[in-house]
C-alpha cells in the first residue's frame, strides 16, 4: 500500500501489479481489535474502505460483488428462507439477501463490529437492511459460531470473507466446510468468495477440493468483473450439500421485485461459463 501525492495505491506483489485511486481526503483511520481500518474519499469511486492495506470496497463498484455473492445462490436454491452470511461486515451482501421476500431470517456473523459501525457511517446505503426485522447481526467468530450452530438450520450460507489470511484464513478450510455442510438443510447451498480467476487458480482448485472432501456433492465457480481487486476479475464458488446445483429459478429471477445493476437471469447463466484454462485446471481437482 502507498498513499502519495493524493493517490491511494495497493500493490499486489505476487501479480506484479497495482491499482490506484485518486483521493481527496482520509476520512478515518483506526486499529480495531482485529485489523487496521481506513476510510478515504476518492475523486471518482466515492468512499473507499481499506483493511490492513487492502481495498475492501468502494461506493462506485461494490454492487458487482454484492449482487453476485447473493443472487446466484438464492435464485439457485428451491426456496431459500434461512440465510447465514459469514463476514460481510459492510452489510452490502445482507442488503441484497433481504431483497428476496421469501427470506424469513438472515444472520450475519462478523468478527469485527467496527467494520459494520464504520459502514453505517460512511456507506449508509449498504446498511439499509440492518434494521429489517428479519436481520440478525452477530459480532463473533464465524468459525466458532458454525461449530456450535444447530444441524440443518440454514438453507444458504454465504461466506463473504476477506482474503484467506489472518482472521479469514480458516474460512477456506475443509474443517469449516464440514461444519457448514452439517448446518445446511437438505438441498442447501454454500457460496464462497474465491478470489481472482487469473491470479488465484491454485486457491480456486484448493477450495473445490476442500468442499468435495467436506461432503459437498456438486461444486461450480462463477466469475464477474471487480475493478478494485487484484486483476480486476473476481469469482465465487457454489457447492450443494446433496445432489446437483439446481438450474436457476429463471422466471423468478426475471420477475424479481427489486432492481439490480449487474445481476440478471442472463448474467447468472453467463457467469458460470468458464474459460478453457480454468475448466482444465478445475477438472484436475479430486475430492
Amino acid at each position: 500500500m502507498n498513499v502519495d501525492s493524493n493517490w491511494f495505491s495497493e500493490f499486489y506483489e505476487p501479480g506484479g501489479s497495482a491499482f490506484g485511486l485518486k483521493i481527496r481526503a482520509k476520512l478515518h483511520e483506526e486499529q480495531s481489535a482485529y485489523q487496521r481500518i481506513e476510510i478515504y474519499d476518492t475523486e471518482t469511486f466515492g468512499h473507499l474502505m481499506v483493511i490492513d492495506g487492502c481495498v475492501m470496497l468502494t461506493q462506485r463498484d461494490n454492487f458487482l460483488y454484492h449482487e453476485m455473492m447473493a443472487h446466484p445462490a438464492l435464485f439457485s436454491h428451491a426456496a431459500p428462507r434461512r440465510v447465514v452470511v459469514i463476514g460481510g461486515g459492510d452489510c452490502g451482501t445482507l442488503r441484497e439477501v433481504l431483497r428476496h421476500e421469501g427470506v424469513q431470517h438472515a444472520i450475519q456473523v462478523e468478527i469485527d463490529e467496527r467494520v459494520t459501525r464504520l459502514s453505517e457511517q460512511y456507506f449508509p446505503e449498504l446498511c439499509e437492511a440492518n434494521h429489517d426485522p428479519r436481520a440478525e447481526l452477530r459480532f463473533e467468530d464465524g468459525i466458532a459460531w458454525f461449530a456450535n450452530a444447530p444441524a440443518a438450520s440454514a438453507d444458504v450460507v454465504i461466506v463473504d470473507s476477506t482474503d484467506p489470511v489472518g482472521p479469514a484464513e480458516g474460512l477456506f478450510s475443509e474443517p469449516f466446510y464440514r461444519d457448514v455442510n452439517r448446518v445446511l438443510a437438505p438441498g442447501g447451498l454454500i457460496v464462497q468468495q474465491s478470489e481472482s480467476p487469473l491470479y488465484h487458480v491454485d486457491l480456486l482448485c484448493s477450495v473445490h477440493g476442500a468442499l468435495r472432501r467436506a461432503g459437498f456433492s456438486d461444486v461450480k465457480t462463477l466469475h464477474y468483473p471487480q475493478p478494485v481487486y487484484p486483476s480486476g476479475w473476481w469469482s465465487a464458488t457454489l457447492a450443494c450439500k446433496d445432489g446437483s446445483i439446481r438450474p436457476m429459478r429463471i422466471e423468478s429471477a426475471r420477475r424479481a421485485a427489486f432492481p439490480t445493476r449487474y445481476y440478471s437471469a442472463d448474467m447468472h447463466q453467463a457467469a458460470f461459463v468458464l474459460p478453457p484454462y480454468l475448466v482444465e485446471a478445475l477438472a484436475q481437482v479430486t475430492g
